[in-house]
C-alpha cells in the first residue's frame, strides 16, 4: 500500500490484521504505481518450503472512471466508485495448485494423495482381464456414463499389473478388473484408491456409491476418449 493510504487508513488496516489473526507483512510504496491501493495477498508456505499467493483482494481506484461506472452519493452527486477486486481462490491454476498441495501434505501424513471424487478426471476405470472381456468393460463404462459418472476403459496392450499401476498413478478413485468370474457373477471386483484389498459390487451399486459421494457437486463428462488407446500419449 502507499504511505498516503496508510496515514489515512492505518486503523482500518490494523483492524483487518486483528480480525484475521495472522502475521502480516506490509510493503509500503512512495506512490501508487498501479490501479490498486492497497492490495492484500494471502500466502501459504507450500510443500517445497516456498511462499506463494493463493488469493488477492485489491481496491481499484482507476477502472471505475475508465469504464464510466458511476453511482449517486448521499448528496445526489454522481461519483466514480472504488472497485473491490475480490479473488478468494484466484485463477483455476491456483485452485488446482491448492488441491495438489493438500494432497502432498496428506501424503506426508501417511494418506494416499488424491483429488476430491467429484473433481477426479476419471472416477472409475474398467480393466479387461483379457481381450474377450473388453466388450463387458465398455458396456459397464457406458452404463456409468449414462448416470453422469466419468468412466473409461484401459484397452491398451499393457499387462494387467501395469494397467492397475497406471490407474494408481493417474489417481483414479475406483478401478474394476473384469474377467470370466465377474461376468458370471454380475459383480465387479472394485479396488478403491487408498484402501487395501478389493470389494465386490454390481455396476449399479458402484454407480450409486459414487453418485452418493459426489452429491450435489458439479458433474461433467470425460474430456477425452473413453478408450485409453485413443488418447494422445505424452512422453518426457
Amino acid at each position: 500500500m502507499t504511505e498516503e493510504f496508510w496515514k489515512e487508513n492505518g486503523d482500518f488496516i490494523k483492524y483487518l490484521v486483528k480480525t484475521f489473526g495472522k502475521p502480516v507483512l506490509i510493503e509500503m510504496w512512495n506512490f501508487r504505481y498501479a490501479y490498486f491501493d492497497p492490495k492484500f495477498e494471502f500466502n501459504i508456505v507450500d510443500s517445497m518450503g516456498k511462499a506463494t499467493a493463493l488469493s488477492t483482494v485489491q481496491m481499484d481506484h482507476e477502472n471505475g472512471k475508465r469504464y464510466n461506472m458511476t453511482y449517486i452519493d448521499a448528496n445526489s452527486n454522481r461519483q466514480f466508485p472504488i472497485i473491490l477486486h475480490d479473488s478468494p481462490s484466484g485463477a483455476i491454476e491456483r485452485v488446482m495448485y491448492a488441491l495438489l498441495e493438500q494432497a502432498a501434505e496428506g501424503e506426508k501424513q501417511g494418506r494416499t494423495p488424491s483429488l476430491p471424487l467429484w473433481l477426479s478426471p476419471t472416477q472409475v476405470r474398467f480393466v479387461p482381464l483379457a481381450d474377450r472381456h473388453l466388450e463387458k468393460c465398455i458396456e459397464a463404462a457406458r452404463m456409468m456414463t449414462e448416470k453422469g459418472i466419468r468412466a473409461d476403459v484401459d484397452d491398451t496392450d499393457a499387462s494387467l499389473s501395469k494397467k492397475v499401476r497406471n490407474a494408481e498413478q493417474n489417481w483414479v478413485p475406483f478401478v474394476c478388473v473384469i474377467g470370466d468370474r465377474e461376468i458370471e457373477s454380475g459383480k465387479l471386483a472394485v479396488r478403491v484408491r487408498g484402501k487395501g484389498g478389493q470389494s465386490e459390487m454390481s455396476v449399479e451399486e458402484l454407480a450409486n456409491e459414487i453418485l452418493n459421494a459426489v452429491g450435489k457437486m458439479p458433474k461433467a463428462p470425460l474430456s477425452l476418449s473413453m478408450m485409453l488407446s485413443k488418447r494422445p500419449i505424452f512422453r518426457g
